[in-house]
């Protein structure tokens, strides 16, 4: 029986995406960090895995398993709470770092995952949306995540968000907002497990201050077109916001020349900005815009 052109795409489409799923499950394994379902992780680096905190209930006795099935210890180097992230060294893991790409709303995705022993698994769907920054505990944020239709079944977590390629474009959670699945874009998930191997835990950088969003009468916005900013309520003494000469009453309206009018783009910038940075800030004082330099503090 002859296939209609149709049916010839669809197949086309079927094996393209079986094929993503065979190249990225290479470097997709099995994470036992916990009493209950493994989860599963991906590698990042050399002997390097990439896997979601939230499912490494114990520090010790961590195992992987590979895509061939032989498995080994893994070690914690570090983890991260905030953005739901943790690293484990495999000495001897021997397996190529996954390839990464960047996501695109609309873009056809699939989630993968090996929560069990044998073949990985996955489920098919687009990316819904690019979003961000998300707010967490003690208002850290995470800059971008990516909203995808793709069910992570249980064991998920920790596993890639792949394209028709086989590219992870993120690293997949249920554990920043409760039961609501998540990616953490690669250009964010590998550069915070960068730090968490090199230093084990992330620096957060704070300035010291407390601020609100207010609107910027045209009369007193000094020759900016912005009409919101960020008012000072509060410099906590002796911090790096004090130290810097920012003042109660100022309203911070750029940081490197960035335009910043709410307080998820500030939160935005300092979760990229190591500590010890020196940030350019542009502050409203007597209706002019005046030039402040602040170092980044380390979060207690």
């Amino acid at each position: 029986m002859e296939h209609t052109p149709d049916i010839r795409v669809l197949a086309l489409l079927s094996n393209q995406m079986a094929d993503a799923v065979e190249q990225a499950g290479a470097a997709v394994v099995l994470v036992n960090g916990r009493e209950r379902l493994p989860a599963t992780g991906v590698v990042f680096d050399t002997d390097l895995v990439l896997t979601a905190d939230h499912v490494l209930e114990r520090d010790e006795d961590i195992t992987i398993e590979t895509a061939s099935g032989t498995t080994l210890a893994a070690r914690l180097v570090g983890r991260d709470p905030a953005s739901d992230l943790a690293v484990l060294r495999v000495d001897g893991l021997g397996i190529a770092p996954a390839t990464q790409g960047t996501a695109r709303v609309g873009q056809i995705v699939l989630a993968v995952g090996r929560p069990a022993s044998g073949g990985a698994m996955a489920s098919l769907g687009v990316v819904s949306a690019l979003s961000g920054p998300l707010r967490r505990r003690r208002g850290v944020a995470v800059e971008q995540v990516i909203q995808t239709d793709a069910t992570p079944y249980p064991g998920f977590s920790g596993g890639p968000l792949i394209d028709a390629q086989g590219a992870v474009l993120g690293i997949l959670t249920t554990g920043l907002v409760r039961s609501t699945p998540l990616a953490i874009p690669t250009a964010v998930a590998w550069r915070i497990a960068g730090l968490l191997a090199q230093q084990g835990h992330m620096q957060r950088g704070y300035l010291g201050i407390a601020s609100q969003p207010i609107h910027l009468p045209v009369a007193q916005r000094g020759g900016l077109t912005q009409e919101r900013g960020l008012l000072l309520m509060r410099v906590e003494e002796g911090s790096p916001a004090e130290q810097g000469g920012l003042l109660l009453g100022d309203i911070l309206v750029s940081v490197n020349g960035q335009t910043i009018t709410d307080t998820d783009q500030l939160q935005a910038v300092l979760s990229t900005a190591p500590v010890g940075t020196a940030l350019e800030m542009g502050v409203l004082r007597g209706g002019a815009v005046q030039q402040v330099v602040v170092t980044v503090g380390q979060r207690a």
